[in-house]
């Protein structure tokens, strides 16, 4: 069950891993428009700290891999060659050859203890892979709709701006017409100056967070990427999953919760081990050697082959008393683990009821700029009808500009933070693959 667990747990970073591994060795960014998948692709096969998490892995597989040679027999095979040296002449060469075995046949169970704990230790290795690419995506994410936030700032400043230009218009043929005073045109500038400042600001924002997505993709950050928008289809209450729901979900996903487990249970098998190095051991071991002396060498009439079969058993009397303190500071590292899990189990519960919360607030969030958006506009289109026909002061038309301006950054903002707090959630619960596949980012 364990097993079918880790598995599991890996899978977004088998379902995101880029299909094309030339994107390491790209130095542009491909042209087009990329969707939001396309760049996490991209980013999952560029991106060097995802990659340092998998060789990590790859490291604790070989490793436990050749914990299982305690299993097997052990084969030594040697050769000699040697010229001796006796009063001031050298002899004949003698050459030699021997092959021994060895088998461990009953320790008590130490080698079990010490493959488990390599077992427990890759997947909890596993777990941290699964977590650094489930963490790197979530990145990608925050910084691509940082990026579309951006853009929707700079569409709306433009817009603003443009108003603030008609405006400025309307003040200078009014004021032509000696319908209005000098003082209307005066502050029909100030507000078209104040707009275009606001575009510029927003340019350079928009500057910022492409530099910031390049960069996660491990890209210059002078260099230009186009990115796809994403409508809000989702983040209906109804869509929304209890809390108790969500809290099983992360127990049973979550890679921090896993590998907290899996490092617990390496220390129980290390306890384990130490305890059992105490114990004797029972071995077979074999020889066959093959020797030729020349005649005229001391002991040359020894046999040309020869060979051994038999059992040791070992046992550990007295090593000043370092099996003892190592037992013992096993033991308090598998009560610290036990603790850790204990501290990592509660952090993460605290995690997703605050993304839980997060979530359903930018929901409300959302809705109320959208009413808000809304009465800015109905605001700005009377108050700017009002001033033509001379029913309202230039004051209010900016302050109707300004409050319009306002709503629809809140807005934009609104929008992909709903984006983000969902993807949040999904991290929060381990399971960011199925909160992009429910936001239809990625396919199943």
């Amino acid at each position: 069950m364990k097993r079918i667990v880790f598995m599991l747990c890996l899978v977004p970073s088998c379902v995101l891993a880029a299909p094309d591994q030339d994107c390491r060795t790209m130095t542009t960014v491909p042209d087009g428009e990329l969707t939001l998948q396309q760049v996490i692709e991209l980013g999952l096969c560029r991106n060097p700290e995802t990659a340092s998490a998998y060789l990590s892995l790859q490291a604790a597989r070989f490793n436990k891999n050749a914990g299982y040679a305690q299993y097997l027999p052990s084969v030594i095979a040697s050769a000699s060659a040697s010229m001796p040296y006796r009063n001031r002449e050298w002899d004949d060469w003698s050459y030699g050859a021997s092959l021994s075995a060895s088998y461990l046949i009953f320790d008590f169970g130490k080698r079990f203890a010490d493959v488990s704990q390599l077992i427990d230790t890759w997947r909890a290795t596993g777990f941290d892979y699964s977590e650094s690419v489930q963490n790197y995506v979530y990145g990608i994410i925050g910084a691509y709709y940082a990026l579309l936030n951006a853009d929707a700032d700079v569409i709306t400043a433009s817009a603003v701006r443009d108003v603030s230009q008609t405006a400025k218009d309307t003040a200078d043929k009014k004021y032509n017409a000696g319908a209005v005073a000098r003082a209307d045109v005066l502050k029909a500038d100030v507000t078209l100056a104040s707009s275009e400042l606001e575009l510029e600001r927003a340019k350079n924002n928009r500057e910022i967070a492409k530099g910031s997505l390049l960069a996660k993709l491990s890209f210059p950050a002078d260099q230009d990427i186009r990115i796809a928008d994403m409508g809000a289809e989702f983040g209906s209450t109804s869509e929304n999953k209890n809390i108790d729901e969500l809290i099983e979900i992360a127990r049973e996903k979550r890679p921090d919760l896993l590998r907290a487990s899996a490092n617990k249970d390496a220390a129980w098998h290390r306890r384990n081990s130490a305890f059992l190095s105490n114990m004797p051991s029972i071995s077979a071991s074999g020889s066959l050697s093959w020797n030729n002396i020349p005649s005229d060498v001391y002991n040359a009439g020894q046999d040309e082959w020869s060979g051994s079969i038999g059992i040791r058993a070992s046992m550990p009397i007295f090593a000043g008393f370092s099996n003892v303190y190592n037992v013992r500071a096993a033991q308090a590292n598998y009560e610290r683990a036990q603790e850790q899990e204990r501290m990592t189990t509660d952090s993460a519960m605290l995690d997703v009821f605050s993304a839980y919360q997060n979530y359903k607030t930018a929901q409300t969030v959302l809705k109320q700029t959208q009413a808000l958006l809304e009465s800015a506009r109905e605001t700005e289109d009377v108050t700017a009808g009002m001033y033509k026909v001379g029913k309202a002061t230039m004051l209010d038309w900016q302050q109707s500009l300004a409050d319009l301006s306002d709503a629809h950054k809140q807005n934009n903002a609104a929008k992909y933070d709903l984006f983000t707090k969902r993807a949040a959630l999904a991290l929060a619960i381990g399971d960011i693959k199925e909160g992009l596949i429910e936001q239809g980012v990625i396919d199943e």
